[in-house]
């Protein structure tokens, strides 16, 4: 065994550099137990690119308990706001975010790709915290200024997202990174909002010193998150296997360096990335996809910011509306968790694809809306502060309501798993490119109906979703469809 020991150490001694020592010393360990060296070289650079998938989860998990949480009573708050010098909405505010967002999704890659992922999470977490900062002494000013700023910062903070997913993973796990990454997202409707219950309840009316309260530990919490960022380690290229190709990191020249290639200069890279959206945005598959995308749009604007609002309004609940939004924020994040883990860990699993996933979101979002139809008053997304004595067809109740929240989440989480998933796939070696399209897509249906908030009725808010959601599903088959043929043709042409 000495004489195979020192054979081995003689082959692999060209790995003996800082970087690689330890490794070439764990190999030759344990081929002594007749173990593969191949797998155990690996071992090590995939539980690195785990890590990070669930560093990038947990700091977005912090962020957006801040900011899912504001998003979720800034209407209530700003109706109890005793200001003669504030005059603004929430569903304004965020309609000007989400229609930033779109527009500024078209730069979002030239950006990521001149300053890397990290700083740019960085920088878009610190316009993030602003726009939470803010409401502690709201100017009408300030709450717009401040909209338009974290539209353009959002679109910079998810496309380094879906660029830093994909780096970290490759064709066998992207399904469970993006399940991963979904999960510790979703638990960020825990925490706020069960604080939001706490505090909130019995409350008819929000006073200053409680919006204060609540501002400032929301503030405090999203910079926490926002300096997570910098424990993401970087990813050698040679640190995944050969299908994962890409990296946007600045400074990452090792292959041109190994060619002879001259390096690009940075406007040259942003050019590039904004000729590649732009190019992504009219595939085939793209376009079939954009329909889902768009749905995903306007339910988002739905159970993030019109349903919270729809319970806070309902008389019938009694003094304890108010405090519900929270309880509702909370229902949404158990559906969302239960849906990111279990389907996106069984992703790589399931033999029968994503349609099947996509389909049940389907089927239990036509549920909720069902429910949400006869169970809220028709008038409550646009309820004064005192709320509305009206009802659905149904008497009003708590048990439903909630339950309605707890499948809006659950099929959201159907839908954006399986998008992630289909997306890093489908465009691996352009994600960031890739990723802005398809933020750029659901943010503007996020806008356009954060804009229809302020005069739709509720019924038609659910028939316009029940409508696109429908259409969505069908194309994301014709997408999945033409996704497995192409691979097994790729399969077939290899043997």
């Amino acid at each position: 065994s000495n004489l195979i020991r020192r054979k081995v150490l003689a082959r692999l001694s060209p790995l003996k550099s800082p970087r690689h020592g330890s490794d070439a010393l764990l190999v030759v360990n344990q081929c002594r137990f007749g173990q593969s060296p191949t797998l155990v070289a690996k071992m090590r650079p995939e539980r690195k690119t785990l890590l990070n998938i669930f560093i990038l989860g947990l700091g977005f998990m912090l962020m957006f308990t801040a900011f899912q949480t504001c998003g979720n009573i800034e209407q209530t708050v700003i109706k109890s706001f005793n200001s003669t010098e504030f005059h603004g909405s929430g569903y304004t505010s965020m309609a000007i975010i989400y229609g930033v967002f779109s527009a500024s999704n078209l730069i979002a890659p030239s950006v990521v790709a001149v300053i890397g992922p990290l700083l740019s999470l960085f920088f878009s977490g610190l316009v993030y915290s602003g726009y939470i900062a803010m409401f502690i002494h709201p100017f009408t000013w300030s709450f717009y200024t401040f909209s338009v700023l974290v539209g353009i910062a959002a679109a910079v903070l998810w496309t380094a997202q879906g660029n830093l997913l994909t780096i970290n993973s490759t064709d066998s796990t992207i399904g469970r990174n993006s399940g991963i990454f979904w999960a510790l997202l979703q638990f960020s409707l825990f925490s706020g909002n069960l604080y939001i219950y706490l505090a909130w309840h019995d409350k008819v009316h929000i006073l200053d010193k409680d919006r204060k309260t609540v501002f400032i530990s929301l503030t405090v919490i999203s910079l926490v998150g926002n300096f997570l960022f910098f424990l993401i380690q970087r990813v050698e290229p040679e640190a995944l296997p050969s299908e994962a190709s890409e990296s946007l990191l600045p400074g990452d020249s090792s292959e041109s360096d190994s060619v002879g290639v001259v390096p690009q200069s940075r406007g040259t890279r942003a050019l590039d990335a904004f000729k590649k959206a732009i190019q992504l945005a009219v595939t085939k598959e793209m376009l079939l996809l954009s329909i889902s995308i768009a749905y995903t749009g306007l339910e988002l604007t739905f159970y993030s910011g019109v349903y919270g609002t729809c319970i806070g309004a309902m008389t019938s609940f009694g003094n304890n509306a108010k405090g519900l939004i929270g309880l509702s924020g909370i229902f949404i994040g158990v559906g969302e968790i239960l849906g990111g883990s279990v389907f996106g860990m069984l992703n790589q699993f399931n033999r029968f694809g994503r349609n099947p996933v996509v389909l049940l979101g389907l089927i239990t979002h036509f549920l909720a809306f069902y429910l949400i139809f006869l169970n809220i008053a028709s008038d409550a997304p646009l309820a004064p502060e005192e709320g509305t004595v009206l009802q659905g067809f149904i008497t009003p109740n708590v048990d439903v309501a909630l339950l309605c929240s707890f499948l809006l989440g659950l099929g959201d989480s159907c839908f954006n798993t399986q998008l992630l998933s289909i997306i890093g796939f489908v465009f691996r070696d352009d994600s960031a490119p890739a990723f802005a399209v398809f933020k750029f897509v659901q943010s503007i249906t996020a806008a356009v109906a954060f804009f229809y908030s302020n005069y739709l009725l509720l019924h038609w808010q659910l028939l316009i979703m029940v409508i696109v959601g429908f259409a969505g599903t069908l194309s994301f088959f014709v997408a999945e469809w033409i996704v497995v043929s192409r691979r097994r043709d790729s399969e077939y042409d290899s043997i």
